[in-house]
């Protein structure tokens, strides 16, 4: 159960941390979505980052 960790989603354009993702650690990419941000008031792709 252990096994799972969260992490933030920050916006491409302005780097505002908006969303939070809980992913396992076995991953070997980083996950990038296309979401909402507020600051820049449209779909951006957010990243993952620390």
């Amino acid at each position: 159960m252990g096994d799972r960790h969260i992490t933030t989603l920050a916006c491409g354009t302005c780097k505002n941390k908006n969303y939070y993702f809980s992913h396992t650690k076995k991953k070997q990419y980083k996950v990038e979505i296309k979401k909402f941000c507020r600051a820049c008031g449209k779909q951006t792709p957010h990243k993952e980052s620390k």
